[in-house]
């Protein structure tokens, strides 16, 4: 199953909550501003496309193959965000646009980008 830029938030907005403790569809919901109907929805259809799998209580927990999309997509974010950032942009318009950048970028350009920052 391919995932769109929206399956991949989700799996991001999980990854991230999950370094705090156990996350369940409210915990996303808040976080990103959705509606619960609409983060079940996602949930279904990213728990039938094997990216994360739901336990008796709800709690969302990332597979393997959800795992490797959550941080690939959460390191081009923060690096991205620090890119930007030390170009002069503010740090939330810079962390806005990695938003973006992040889910359309090419595996080069990003490595381009990540080579020069380790400079």
């Amino acid at each position: 199953m391919h995932l769109q830029e929206s399956g991949e938030m989700y799996l991001e907005t999980i990854y991230v909550l999950s370094k705090r403790g156990p996350v369940r569809s409210l915990n996303v919901a808040e976080h990103m501003g959705f509606s619960k109907p609409s983060v079940s929805r996602a949930v279904g259809l990213l728990k039938s496309g094997g990216y994360l799998t739901v336990d008796g209580d709800g709690s969302l927990y990332l597979t393997e193959v959800g795992r490797e999309v959550a941080s690939k997509i959460y390191d081009r974010h923060t690096t991205l965000t620090a890119f930007l950032v030390g170009l002069g942009v503010n740090p939330d318009t810079a962390s806005e646009d990695a938003c973006r950048m992040e889910h359309v970028i090419s595996d080069a350009a990003f490595e381009a980008i990540k080579k020069q920052i380790n400079k």
